[in-house]
Parts: C-alpha cells; sequence; structure tokens
C-alpha cells in the first residue's frame, strides 16, 4: 500500500497552517495545539522543512516558524521528499533499478507510468491548493443559532434576579 509516513503528514499540515496564515509565524507548540500534533515530532519535522529551505526559524518573542517562500511554489512533492526522501513504488525506481526478476518482469513498464503519474500529480498540488480547502481551527468561527441563543439569555437574566 502507497501511504505517507506521519512525518509527511504533520508536514504538510504545518505548511497549510503557516499558507493560510502567511506571512505571519507560528510556533512549533502553536500549531502542535491546533492540531493534536505530538510536538517532538512536529519540531523535528518543522526543522528539518527549515533545513531544506522552505520555512525560515525567527527567534524571540513573535518567533516561530514563517515560509520562506511563495507558498505557490511550494508542491506536495518536494514537501514529502524532503521529509521522507525518494519516493518510490517499487524497488524498480530506486538509484539500483532493479531486481532479480528486472529481465522478465512483465509489470515494470505499467508500475512506471504509476509512479510518475503519483510524481506529476504530487508536483502539481501547490501549498495554495492545499489551503484554500477550509481555514485552520483557530480561524474557524461558531455562530450560535437563535435557539442557542434565547435559553441562555433566559439563565443569564434570571440568574440576575431579573
Amino acid at each position: 500500500m502507497l501511504k505517507l509516513t506521519k512525518k509527511a503528514d504533520y508536514g504538510l499540515i504545518a505548511l497549510k497552517d503557516l499558507t493560510v496564515r502567511h506571512p505571519l509565524s507560528a510556533s512549533a507548540k502553536d500549531i502542535s495545539d491546533r492540531y493534536g500534533v505530538p510536538l517532538p515530532v512536529l519540531s523535528k519535522v518543522l526543522q528539518k522543512l527549515a533545513k531544506a529551505g522552505f520555512l525560515r526559524s525567527e527567534q524571540g518573542v513573535n518567533g516561530g516558524y514563517r515560509l520562506a517562500k511563495d507558498p505557490e511554489s511550494i508542491s506536495a512533492f518536494e514537501v514529502i521528499r524532503a521529509i521522507d526522501g525518494p519516493i518510490f513504488l517499487t524497488a524498480c525506481f530506486t538509484e539500483h533499478g532493479g531486481c532479480e526478476h528486472s529481465g522478465k518482469c512483465n509489470v515494470r513498464d505499467p508500475l512506471r507510468k504509476v509512479h510518475e503519474g503519483i510524481v506529476k500529480l504530487l508536483s502539481s498540488i501547490k501549498l495554495t491548493d492545499i489551503a484554500q480547502e477550509d481555514p485552520p481551527p483557530a480561524q474557524q468561527v461558531c455562530i450560535p443559532s437563535p435557539a442557542t441563543v434565547e435559553p441562555l439569555t433566559m439563565i443569564l437574566s434570571n440568574s440576575r434576579g431579573n
């Protein structure tokens, strides 16, 4: 099964959050708290993304991480590769590029096409595309319905002795 690692998930979550907040910064703890991501793992992922040039780390009271590049120029493929390394569907696509069955393999070419399709799709998805789906939890607004407000108003007025 082809599956992203948790680290890649966390990296994309953090970059989406920073894209929505762009150009503001956020600390690893802020992001961890917002999304329930383990802080130690997220911190390492953010450091890796900073080292790869996607983030800029800022020290101080208002420090944290902010995007170092235009989010339109950062693809999901680049982020995943920076965190997990090269993406390979099968051993055929590693640097060594073969196995003992290479000469007689009848699925290498079809799998190569699938691999190339996955890479092309992930390369076409930019952070701005990911960020358009929905706002981060801290920015979601909850507007109470009239049915909720009316009983609350009655409770408050009764507690004041009215």
